[in-house]
């Protein structure tokens, strides 16, 4: 972990570059404010219709209020969907996904304009995040656990969802009714690294490893309360302070890629440029796909999904005490 005073050197380096980013809100009437009681969700989002109809019904009912989004010049219908709902605003930038620094500018942009001091979840519209129970217990419940035990972040890896049938086959459209792990429903059941940093935990694996040797940083903290201190400029996989990091992994986030769309997807990923490395993985992904014609990740070691107790049972997550007596503080323990 960093010292105090290693932090706070990064932390000024961080407040020197950062700059004003210019965005508008496309909502008639412009920006509404928050208000206490809501639960904001921040994301980015760029030709995602298909999903859209399951991502925003998702964390509805894990209690959110108010979506907050920035699409990243979408020519799907994706912008006009959420601006045809009511509890999304939605947001565009004359930076692109790229030029935002991944999109973190972009978050921290809305973060400074909705308001700190407060819980956001901070998520991208293929990211659906399950903790225990979470198909009964709600985020304010969560939200009463983490702050009972003095933490201000929830840990949730990215878990690479797909199906074991052949990916032309696994179409979701809006107008299909299941979630989509319904379709893409198998993850790796083994085949991960975990390991401590200085800044935070690092979870590497999954089949994109498996298959294309991508080794991909998987930790997120989708669930974060947010203040005068924190930032996302250094990453969003280790956010600042850094201190607040080393947390329990108390969730995942169900990552979805893979669909019938996927050739599209990748060959758009390309062209666009918009991803690390100038999108390095997908040209890999689309080399690999000229090759061979089709993807097939399923092997011996996939696991169908079943919903979060599976998730409990096999090690992934851990235990939530969703208890109403209040905890003491506890110290930060590493799990190995």
């Amino acid at each position: 972990m960093m010292t105090r005073y290693e932090t706070y050197k990064l932390a000024a380096r961080v407040r020197k570059r950062k700059r004003e980013i210019a965005m508008v809100c496309l909502r008639e009437g412009g920006q509404r404010p928050l208000a206490k009681d809501d639960i904001p969700l921040v994301f980015n989002t760029h030709n995602d219709l298909k999903l859209m109809p399951p991502f925003l019904a998702h964390y509805r009912k894990l209690g959110v209020s108010r979506f907050i989004c920035v699409d990243d010049v979408s020519s799907d219908g994706t912008r006009e969907y959420l601006l045809s709902q009511a509890d999304v605003d939605v947001w565009r930038s004359p930076l692109r996904y790229r030029e935002a620094r991944r999109g973190r500018e972009w978050r921290e942009a809305l973060f400074d304009r909705y308001g700190g001091d407060r819980w956001y979840l901070n998520v991208d519209s293929d990211e659906f995040l399950i903790y225990q129970d979470s198909e009964h217990q709600r985020l304010d419940k969560l939200i009463q656990v983490l702050e009972r035990r003095g933490d201000k972040r929830l840990a949730a890896p990215m878990l690479d969802m797909y199906p074991t049938e052949p990916l032309g086959s696994a179409t979701l459209d809006t107008d299909d009714h299941r979630m989509p792990w319904e379709i893409a429903d198998h993850f790796d059941g083994v085949g991960y690294e975990i390991s401590y940093t200085k800044r935070a935990i690092s979870i590497t694996g999954g089949p994109r490893k498996r298959k294309f040797a991508h080794v991909l940083e998987l930790i997120k903290y989708p669930l974060i309360f947010w203040d005068r201190n924190c930032s996302l400029s250094v990453s969003i996989h280790q956010p600042l302070p850094c201190e607040r990091n080393f947390l329990d992994i108390s969730g995942v986030l169900l990552h979805f890629k893979f669909f019938s769309d996927y050739r599209e997807k990748i060959e758009q990923a390309v062209s666009d440029g918009q991803y690390f490395d100038g999108a390095a993985i997908y040209r890999k992904m689309l080399n690999d796909l000229q090759k061979t014609g089709e993807f097939d990740f399923a092997d011996e070691h996939s696991v169908r999904f079943s919903g979060s107790r599976q998730l409990l049972e096999l090690g992934f997550i851990a235990p939530i005490p969703f208890a109403s007596a209040p905890t003491a503080p506890r110290e930060t323990t590493k799990q190995v």
